[in-house]
């Protein structure tokens, strides 16, 4: 959910961190069975930086998760690689809805609202998917996920996983802040969310997660040249 006055991304409360390394007592074993549906070994390692952007319909932990966007990206290049898109279905989606997230997606485009009701399906299939996608080109041990803040998207999406039962397709010690480095670039005066153009639909989940991705690679650029 890209854009600063969008409500879900404010006042999200912080979820707590879930020990998963040696020093928690966790084993590093590749070999994850999920939900009694897939085996998936996390040993593939093609991308290593993954920008999420949720839809939901809450700004807290639990909110409801209706859309997410994902997109692999070198953000030392700026090169985009395989995306991820899926509409969950409201009705399987559990969590705690947030009236004031109603009344603001009321007041959002036709475009944005008909995408949060096009091909929808169960969370637990969205969930599963993105485990996959994310085995597919990186790996649970590999890789690094983005959220546009810190308590929001990682957050939200790291909650669902608990809720339905499927382990979280990424270590807690990856979680990747974009609002923090956009802090960074306007230390060094460079606003990248001004200086590189929109395109897509806002609020649109993809769109808004290769919009992230972009402007993060062109301040990493600045910050790593």
């Amino acid at each position: 959910m890209e854009g600063a006055e969008h409500p879900h991304k404010e006042n999200a409360g912080s979820a707590q961190d879930h020990a998963s390394d040696s020093e928690t007592g966790e084993t590093a074993d590749p070999l994850i069975t999920v939900n009694g549906h897939h085996v998936i070994t996390s040993t593939s390692r093609t991308c290593n930086h993954l920008m999420i952007d949720l839809e939901t319909m809450g700004k807290n932990p639990d909110a409801p998760i209706i859309s997410i966007g994902a997109i692999f990206f070198d953000p030392q290049t700026g090169d985009m690689g395989p995306e991820f898109s899926k509409t969950i279905d409201l009705e399987t989606a559990g969590g705690v809805i947030d009236r004031d997230t109603i009344k603001w997606w009321l007041k959002q485009s036709r475009e944005a609202q008909s995408a949060i009701m096009t091909d929808e399906i169960p969370l637990d299939d969205a969930l599963l998917q993105l485990r996959e996608f994310i085995d597919e080109n990186s790996g649970e041990f590999f890789v690094q996920v983005w959220g546009n803040g810190a308590n929001f998207d990682n957050t939200i999406l790291r909650r669902s996983y608990e809720r339905q039962g499927i382990p979280c397709p990424w270590r807690y010690y990856n979680d990747r802040d974009v609002r923090t480095i956009v802090e960074l670039g306007k230390a060094i005066d460079f606003d990248a969310r001004t200086a590189i153009p929109f395109e897509g639909e806002r609020h649109n989940a993809l769109d808004d997660a290769r919009y992230q991705a972009k402007y993060v690679s062109a301040i990493w650029q600045k910050l790593i040249p």
